[in-house]
């Protein structure tokens, strides 16, 4: 599992990119083409064409670091566009981390979560407080 501090986005390239594109040419498009700044500390994540390897590419405090992996067998599975145009869009740690051991995502589903419940403005809950105290009276 990735362990990233919750300001940091990921950034998923929707099509495939020159597998021979290094970390200078990856961060151009990243400024160029997909409009994010590199200085933030997202990380920004490409496949090759071939869909073998991918490459993680970010700004960690001092310069552009570049992250690798390639498979030996198999493909990395992810959604992408159905044109050529290159767009991003985000993901979760998760499923980067899900991605990266070669699971594939488009049968997978979210079940829900448990979200707090939202304030709610001080009419109410007295008004509630309110047939609690009748409530208990009877």
């Amino acid at each position: 599992m990735l362990s990233l501090p919750p300001s940091v986005r990921l950034f998923i390239a929707t099509q495939v990119v020159d597998g021979r594109k290094g970390p200078d040419s990856l961060m151009a498009l990243v400024r160029d083409v997909l409009g994010q700044d590199i200085f933030d500390g997202h990380l920004f994540i490409f496949f090759t064409r071939r869909r073998d390897r991918v490459r993680i590419v970010y700004w960690d405090r001092n310069g552009i670091a570049m992250w690798t992996k390639r498979l030996e067998c198999g493909r990395f599975c992810f959604r992408a566009a159905g044109d050529d145009a290159v767009d991003v869009r985000t993901i979760e740690a998760a499923e980067l981390a899900l991605i990266l051991e070669g699971i594939d995502l488009d049968g997978a589903r979210r079940r829900p979560r448990w979200q707090p419940r939202r304030r709610v403005d001080d009419d109410s809950r007295s008004a509630d407080r309110m047939r609690s105290n009748q409530l208990t009276r009877q």
